[in-house]
């Protein structure tokens, strides 16, 4: 096992930290000499902090710029539209139906039955109007609505046949 690099070169470990700060600082032309000045400065960051406009930036602006770096705001976008169908489509439509995919453009939404299916079609015109102006960004060229996988044996999931 190698003994630290402190000790290979020969350097006293408590000054080090501060040497390093130091020529780092002093590059940036951090270090003030004069300890009035720094003490000065201090005071005045105390007297400042909390004050209105001394943050550089909020949270939540923030988090905008790395979800937006990070390319992730159509999937933040389609949470979102999962999230809050209830206000797109209304509550009683949106127990019934469920937004399922988003590829390519081509926004996928399940319902539970083919009478739902249907009630959703003609209302795709409202639907691709309300999404684009409430998620404006989310690329939607088509949207597509589904009733129910048919299962085998006949019937349709969420139906009950009576018999």
């Amino acid at each position: 096992m190698k003994p630290p690099i402190a000790q290979t070169l020969k350097l006293d470990e408590r000054k080090l930290p501060a040497q390093v700060f130091e020529r780092l600082a002093e590059r940036g032309g951090y270090i003030m000499r004069d300890r009035k000045a720094r003490e000065e400065n201090s005071e005045k960051a105390w007297e400042n902090f909390g004050k209105p406009g001394r943050d550089p930036s909020s949270l939540d602006s923030v988090l905008g710029a790395i979800a937006g770096a990070g390319n992730w705001t159509p999937q933040l976008k389609m949470a979102q539209l999962r999230d809050h169908w209830d206000q797109v489509v209304g509550p009683a439509i949106a127990q019934h139906s469920t937004v399922t995919d988003l590829r390519d453009g081509v926004l996928v939404i399940r319902t539970e039955s083919p009478n739902w299916a249907t009630t959703l079609t003609y209302m795709i015109p409202q639907l691709t109007a309300t999404i684009r102006e409430r998620l404006a960004g989310l690329d939607i060229r088509e949207i597509r609505v589904s009733g129910p996988m048919p299962q085998r044996g006949g019937g349709y999931r969420g139906y009950r046949r009576r018999g």
